[in-house]
């Protein structure tokens, strides 16, 4: 049994791996901010101790007596907390994703902890083709302020003198069996606006793929990396490896009536300013945000994971995209017929 310090408990990511870490015995604290409640992705209350604190301030904002304290009483920190939106500015980036991850290091480093870093497997910027897990950091290329301070925070881990592991998801959607998730936020707020039909249309290059990855895979992942020995100072992508086509999503949600399957333009023949205003507001505010997703096609390998999780992803086809629409419908996200 380990005594675990997950940041970022309270988010959809966070609060699945606290109960996941809880289940295989180990004893757990989570940090959280401004949203006080762990919960599961099935949204049970998770029964762990937790502690509040900010991961962008030194110290997490405590003195230095409970600092120590927190320190000395865990062995090892998985780091999940992170902004994910894509419309900050520099500095809010910075704050969390960049500093954060330089606060949660330090805990780590005057523990003597194990550091696991949960990343995303888009640090490797707007590039196509096979991504290894053990390839270095690009300096530059990111589509967005996000992926540009989740690679300066995976910096911060590799020059530390920590033991660590770098699990790195790509896009995070429902579970595999029922496509069920506990909020909708980020990914889903651009697909609902794309399904009702509000942003008709999506620059997007042939070719393009997205890779969906479902959500109770990922926390497995994550939580098998806690317990395996092997996993340290390797990097590990928590992916699909089976990308979908952007024709492919467009088809999914085309194949149910009441939805409206975008038209995708190629990129250079694509401009906002041509849209109808409303739909130019929500292009511009959200579903634009996730435009480079449809202009690019990384394959990510995933032999680290395979090799270290002893599995890799089940098949994310045409049927598990089904999965996600229903349960969005069921749920009342996307209208019914």
């Amino acid at each position: 049994m380990l005594s675990v310090l997950v940041t970022g408990a309270a988010g959809l990511l966070g609060g699945e791996v606290c109960a996941r870490l809880l289940a295989a015995g180990h004893r757990v604290t989570g940090l959280v901010h401004r949203n006080p409640d762990v919960r599961a992705n099935s949204g049970t209350a998770v029964p762990i101790r937790t502690l509040s604190g900010d991961v962008s301030r030194p110290r997490f904002g405590w003195d230095e007596a409970k600092w120590c304290a927190v320190a000395a009483e865990h062995d090892l920190i998985v780091h999940c907390a992170a902004t994910v939106r894509f419309d900050l500015a520099e500095e809010d980036y910075r704050a969390v994703n960049v500093d954060g991850v330089r606060h949660a290091v330090a805990l780590a480093e005057a523990g003597g902890m194990r550091f696991l870093h949960v990343s995303t497997a888009y640090v490797c910027g707007a590039r196509d083709g096979p991504v290894s897990e053990n390839d270095p950091l690009p300096e530059t290329g990111f589509a967005n302020g996000y992926e540009a301070s989740k690679a300066a925070g995976e910096r911060l881990v590799r020059a530390s003198g920590l033991d660590w592991t770098i699990a790195r998801p790509s896009i995070v959607v429902g579970e595999y069996d029922s496509g069920a998730i506990r909020q909708f936020d980020t990914t889903y707020a651009a697909f609902k606006l794309i399904a009702e039909g509000r942003v008709r249309s999506m620059p997007a290059r042939p070719g393009a793929t997205l890779d969906f990855v479902p959500l109770d895979y990922v926390a497995k992942g994550i939580t098998a990396l806690v317990d395996s020995e092997n996993a340290r100072g390797e990097t590990v992508h928590l992916v699909s490896a089976q990308p979908l086509p952007v024709e492919g999503f467009a088809a999914a949600i085309g194949a149910y009536p009441h939805f409206h399957e975008p038209n995708l333009v190629p990129p250079d023949r694509f401009d906002p300013a041509a849209l109808a205003p409303l739909e130019r507001r929500l292009y511009t505010r959200i579903a634009g945000l996730y435009a480079s997703y449809f202009a690019r096609s990384p394959q990510f390998d995933d032999r680290n994971a395979r090799t270290l999780l002893g599995e890799g992803c089940p098949p994310t086809g045409p049927a598990y995209i089904r999965r996600l629409i229903n349960y969005c419908i069921d749920t009342g996200f996307l209208p019914s017929p």
